[in-house]
C-alpha cells in the first residue's frame, strides 16, 4: 500500500484508537501542539509542505479523517451520524489525549475545516484558536446557495444523494473522476499534487473511502445542521482565523468573513491568490499566515 513518506522526514505515523474509529497519524516537531486536518479527497499528505516547517515552532500532529485515506470507515449509523463532524470531531480529541495534548491550536481545511469548526464549538476548553481553510460555516454555505454555487460544487449535490446511486457513479473511474474534479479546483492544475497524487488516487480507488466520503457529505446536509442549528445564536469564543482563495467558489459566491462572524466572535482572515488547494498550491504564505496567527496573544 503506497503511504507518501516525502516531506515527513522527522515524523512518527502510527495509527491510534478512537471510541469509534482507527486513525491514522502523523506528528514531529516541539512546541505547542498544531493539529491539521485535511479535506475531500485527501489525505494528510496535503500538509507535506507545511508540516515540516510548522514543526520547528509547534509539536505538529496531521491526521487522516474517519473514512478518509488509510483511516478505519466505520458504517454510517442511522441519521448518517458516525459522519457527523461531531464524531469525527471526537476521534481528533481522542487522537490529541492520546498523544498527550489537552489543548491545542486547530487548522483544518476543506472537510478537515468542517470537522474543526465542530470540534471548536463542543470542545471548546481543548481549543486554543482556530484556523479555516478555503471553507464558510456549513449550515451558511447551503442556506446561502446560488446556481454559480451548485454549478461549481456539483460533487456537494451529487454525493448527498441515497445510497448507492451517487457511489455507483463514483466507481465508474475513480482516476478519472479524482483527475476532473480536483484538477479544476486547483489553481494550477493536477501538478500541485505531485508525489501526493498517487497516494490520494490509491486511497480513492478504496470503495469503502467513496461510501465514507458520501456518508460525510450526507451528514452534513442534514445531522451538522441540526447541531447547528441548536448551537442556536452562540459563537466561538476564541479567535479564528479564515483563509480562502481568490480563485475559488468561496469568494465568487459568498462574503467568508461576514459569514464567519455570525459563527465565531473573534473573526480576522483574508484571500490569497490561489485556488482550492491552499496548502499544496501556495505553502509558504499558508504557513506563514498560520505561524503568525498562532503566536499571537490574541
Amino acid at each position: 500500500m503506497t503511504r507518501i513518506s516525502a516531506g515527513f522526514d522527522g515524523f512518527a505515523f502510527q495509527e491510534i484508537e478512537t471510541s469509534g474509529a482507527r486513525i491514522r497519524v502523523a506528528h514531529g516537531g516541539s512546541g505547542p501542539p498544531l493539529l491539521l486536518l485535511h479535506g475531500n479527497p485527501q489525505t494528510l499528505a496535503i500538509w507535506r509542505h507545511m508540516a515540516p516547517v510548522l514543526a520547528r515552532d509547534f509539536t505538529v500532529v496531521c491526521t487522516d479523517l474517519r473514512g478518509y485515506g488509510f483511516s478505519s470507515k466505520p458504517p454510517a449509523g442511522q441519521d448518517h451520524i458516525n459522519y457527523s463532524k461531531r464524531e469525527m470531531a471526537r476521534d481528533q480529541v481522542e487522537v490529541m489525549e492520546a498523544l498527550g495534548h489537552e489543548n491545542f491550536f486547530l487548522c483544518g481545511h476543506d472537510r478537515g475545516g468542517r470537522v474543526a469548526h465542530r470540534l471548536a464549538m463542543d470542545w471548546q476548553d481543548r481549543v486554543r484558536k482556530i484556523a479555516v481553510v478555503e471553507i464558510a460555516p456549513t449550515r451558511e454555505m447551503y442556506a446561502n446557495t446560488t446556481d454559480a454555487f451548485a454549478r461549481g460544487y456539483w460533487h456537494w449535490f451529487l454525493m448527498i444523494k441515497p445510497s448507492p446511486l451517487p457511489e455507483l457513479m463514483m466507481g465508474a473511474d475513480p482516476d478519472a473522476l479524482w483527475r476532473l474534479k480536483c484538477g479544476a479546483q486547483s489553481g494550477g492544475g493536477l501538478e500541485i499534487f505531485g508525489a501526493a497524487l498517487e497516494e490520494y488516487l490509491e486511497a480513492f480507488r478504496d470503495p469503502e473511502m467513496r461510501r465514507a466520503s458520501c456518508d460525510d457529505y450526507r451528514a452534513a446536509a442534514h445531522i451538522d445542521i441540526r447541531h447547528d442549528e441548536e448551537d442556536g445564536e452562540a459563537r466561538l469564543p476564541m479567535p479564528l482565523l479564515a483563509l480562502w482563495g481568490k480563485r475559488g467558489k468561496i469568494e465568487a459566491c459568498f462574503d467568508c468573513l461576514a459569514l464567519w462572524r455570525l459563527r465565531a466572535a473573534d473573526v480576522r482572515g483574508q484571500a490569497l491568490d490561489c485556488g482550492h488547494y491552499m496548502p499544496e498550491e501556495l505553502p509558504d504564505q499558508v504557513t506563514e499566515s498560520l505561524r503568525s496567527f498562532f503566536a499571537l496573544n490574541t
